[in-house]
């Protein structure tokens, strides 16, 4: 008896004899599997922008705060740093930059986070069929776009309106990309840990906000780092925004400008090291202490 295949069937018929499942046929689920889970977090992606966009306060508080400090405090600074021929609102700008990822990547996301899981949204989103990983890729991609919508926009008003040079150098642009990478991967999953000490939505920005502004003021934001107690400057070197800090003023400042710098260099590979090791102690932490109920949701 000849076996009769159909010319359009994609079925591969098993010809074993042991009814195992052919290739081909274990592939088709693994891929709608992987479809569906793209689809789920193109959809929460979706809807986080449109949140975050909509919502005046999240606007005002977490993208365009640091919009307003570089303008005010832009056009208050003035002189050369001591030592160096470097313009003081230069190095402001810089550190403002690193301000600027820390609003929106840490202080953003962990306010938002710790508001939706006290109102039972986090809770209601992890009982439907939405895998839970969705939530936190629809997270991340928030945190992407508003970070690098922050950066352009602080670069723009810094290089338009207070003469700050952009990199001549593709190393100097490479620098800044993979500092900016970093640093935001090690803000938002700093911040998504931080928000297990928020104990409810009302309390989120009185939790929050005095963390992000000790850390500008110890971080060289405002004011050269070198000058700075020392007791500070090691305080603020177990933090991510001084390296950042750091390694935007590598990006930005000419190299003459580290003659002021505490090792005398720019240490890329430490900043590099430092923002990985924050990122990956963030990933655990969120691991270890990430709940989807809050404690008045039942």
């Amino acid at each position: 008896m000849t076996a009769t295949v159909s010319e359009s069937s994609t079925e591969t018929p098993d010809l074993s004899g042991d009814g195992a499942m052919r290739p081909a046929e274990s592939a088709r689920p693994a891929a709608r599997g992987a479809r569906g889970y793209a689809r789920a977090c193109a959809a929460r992606s979706s809807v986080e922008l449109r949140a975050f966009f909509r919502n005046k306060q999240s606007l005002v508080f977490t993208l365009f705060f640091p919009v307003i400090l570089l303008v005010v405090f832009g056009s208050i600074f003035e002189g050369k740093v001591e030592g160096t021929d470097t313009d003081f609102r230069q190095v402001f700008m810089a550190g403002v930059i690193a301000a600027g990822v820390m609003s929106t990547a840490f202080s953003g996301l962990a306010i938002n986070v710790a508001i939706e899981r006290d109102t039972g949204t986090v809770r209601r989103l992890a009982l439907t069929p939405m895998p839970k990983s969705a939530y936190f890729v629809g997270k991340i991609v928030r945190v992407v776009v508003t970070t690098v919508l922050e950066t352009i926009l602080l670069i723009g008003i810094a290089v338009t309106a207070f003469g700050l040079p952009l990199p001549q150098t593709a190393e100097r642009w490479s620098t800044l990309v993979w500092c900016l990478a970093l640093g935001t991967a090690a803000c938002a999953l700093a911040g998504t840990a931080y928000s297990a000490l928020i104990p409810n939505s009302r309390s989120a920005a009185a939790v929050v906000t005095p963390v992000f502004m000790v850390m500008q003021f110890i971080s060289g934001v405002f004011y050269p780092f070198d000058h700075l107690p020392v007791w500070m400057q090691n305080t603020a070197a177990l933090f991510p925004v001084k390296w950042m800090a750091q390694g935007f003023r590598s990006v930005f400042l000419p190299d003459g400008f580290t003659v002021v710098e505490p090792a005398g260099s720019w240490e890329l590979g430490r900043i590099a090291l430092v923002l990985a090791l924050w990122a990956v102690g963030g990933l655990l932490a969120t691991g270890l202490t990430f709940d989807w109920r809050g404690p008045r949701v039942r």
